[in-house]
Order: C-alpha cells, then sequence, then structure tokens
C-alpha cells in the first residue's frame, strides 16, 4: 500500500483502487470538499504524473476518457482548487509522491490497464439528493427529477413559465460552465423536444451562472445527471456487452496460457518499454520485481 498525506488531501493506493480523501485547508475548494471522499478504480486511470515546484510538487491523475461522469459533464473545465485529481505536495513530502507515483504506474503496468476510452462509467458519479443555489435559480436533483426555482434575479421572460421539471428520461445531455473573466458560466440541460439557441439568461432549463463561490457546485448536479444518462461511447441497442465495471481480462483454466506463462509474456514487454526508453531504469527494475514475486 502507498499513502501520501498532506494538508491538501490524503491519497491511498491499495493495489486495486485509489482512495482521495479532500483536506480541511483552507485552500481546498468547495467542490472537493463537498463531493467528499473518492474511490477510483485503478481500471479508471490512464496514467499518474508528479511535478516538482520550488514551493510545492503537484500529483495528477489522469482519468480515461469517459470514465468519470463528472469530468464529462465539466468537459475538463475543472479549476485547480476544484479539481478532486491533483493533489498539492509539500516540498519534504517530494519523496513519497514519487514513491507512490512509481507504486500506481508500476500497477497499471502489470494489470496491462490501457489508456484509451470506455464504453461506460467506472465512477458512479456524485451521489444524491443534491441541491445547489447560485446566479439566477436554484436546482434540486433526486436521482429521477431534475428542478429548477428561480429567484429576483431571473430574467421575468424566462421566470415567468415558474419552476421546471425535468425527468431523467426528457434529458438527452448537460454541460457546466464556469464564468470566465466577463463572460457569465451556466448549468445547462438539453431536453427531447425542447431544443433552443437562446442564451442560459433567458433558456428555462439553464442556470445562468456569475462567478460566485457556489457556481462549481452546480458541476456536481451536472455530474450526478450525466451518470444516471447513457455513456455516449455505449455500444448500439442490441450490441450486447457484459455489464458491471471495466476491469482488466483475467486468465481461467481454460485460456491458451496459464499464470505463469502470462507472468513470462508481460517481462518480455516490460523488457521491450526499457528497450525502448518508455519505462526508466527505476521503472523496469520496480516492475520486474514485482513480477517476479509473483511467479
Amino acid at each position: 500500500m502507498a499513502e501520501i498525506i498532506q494538508k491538501d488531501g490524503t491519497w491511498v493506493f491499495d493495489g486495486d483502487a485509489l482512495r482521495l480523501t479532500p483536506g480541511r485547508d483552507k485552500n481546498v475548494g468547495l467542490l472537493r470538499r463537498t463531493l467528499g471522499e473518492l474511490v477510483v478504480p485503478l481500471a479508471a486511470l490512464a496514467g499518474v504524473s508528479f511535478e516538482q515546484g520550488r514551493k510545492a510538487g503537484r500529483l495528477r491523475l489522469r482519468l480515461r476518457e469517459g470514465a468519470d461522469p463528472l469530468l464529462h459533464a465539466t468537459g475538463g473545465r475543472l479549476t485547480e482548487p476544484h479539481d478532486p485529481y491533483q493533489l498539492l505536495v509539500e516540498p519534504e513530502r517530494h519523496g513519497v509522491a514519487e514513491y507512490f507515483t512509481d507504486e500506481v504506474r508500476n500497477a497499471l503496468l502489470l494489470e496491462g490497464i490501457g489508456s484509451g476510452p470506455v464504453d461506460r462509467y467506472l465512477l458512479p458519479g456524485p451521489s444524491v439528493p443534491l441541491s445547489v443555489s447560485a446566479g439566477d435559480g436554484a436546482v434540486s436533483f433526486d436521482g429521477d427529477r431534475v428542478r429548477l426555482e428561480w429567484n429576483w434575479k431571473t430574467e421575468d421572460a424566462k421566470a415567468a413559465a415558474g419552476a421546471r421539471s425535468l425527468a431523467v428520461r426528457d434529458i438527452t445531455g448537460v454541460e457546466w460552465h464556469p464564468a470566465v473573466g466577463l463572460e457569465n458560466g451556466s448549468l445547462r440541460f438539453a431536453v427531447r423536444g425542447a431544443a433552443t439557441e437562446a442564451p442560459p439568461k433567458y433558456d428555462p432549463n439553464s442556470v445562468e451562472l456569475w462567478g460566485f463561490k457556489r457556481d462549481p457546485l452546480m458541476a456536481l448536479v451536472a455530474a450526478a445527471v450525466q451518470a444516471r444518462l447513457p455513456h455516449p461511447a455505449a455500444p448500439p441497442a442490441g450490441d450486447v456487452r457484459p455489464s458491471g465495471p471495466l476491469v482488466p481480462r483475467q486468465l481461467g483454466p481454460a485460456a491458451a496460457e496459464d499464470g505463469h506463462d502470462a507472468l513470462l509474456r508481460r517481462l518480455r514487454e516490460l523488457g521491450e518499454l526499457h528497450r525502448t526508453g518508455v519505462l526508466t531504469d527505476e521503472e523496469f527494475t520496480a516492475a520486474k520485481r514485482a513480477i517476479l514475486g509473483r511467479m
């Protein structure tokens, strides 16, 4: 097991999953604090890196495309204080961060997990019910229906129709955009049969956001709804795929090669990665040691 504890948070890796717990430091963003602990299965990872800095280093996780409904709904627009997949590392803990990075990388190599996209969510999304008030309205979601209510700052033309209640089955998409500079942000729901090009200020299926403290929490609503929509890369109807989380292929007794042969093959693959410069000497040695320990 590898663990790193910082004011910014605590990350623990047990070989199968990473447990990311936000810290209580004042610099930890509201979204991370509200989201709470995340459990990221190894199969959801595309990579991990550690970047050293003068004042602090930074651990980063890169998830496979389509693995996390939060990343899909926000489109990579989460800023640093709110990104749950970054961890600030104090200078005296850089060695621990490097060890942590090596452990995760070695596990990805040993399990043969690729970095390509997936066709189903490997994380469940934020838990419900959720209720957030920001910008010109409030949004609540109970897992089945989204309810939008307006406040005194809502445009009259938008508020005139009253509160909105949207069933998940009628929602075809959801996007969260933060306010940037002088440009307002939004939480927008695409509803079947109600396409519109109206800006969020006038769209009754959108909340306009003005860059205030609680704006990022609307991203949690977006992610919770996204997790209940069909995955954008899901196979067409009739194309039957195994259900459940995506995991590396396991070798059974009827497989063409037994476990020992599979480990030997993996050793050869690691040797080739080392020769071509993909793996450093240290990474190759650690991965080889782990494989030999399983033979």
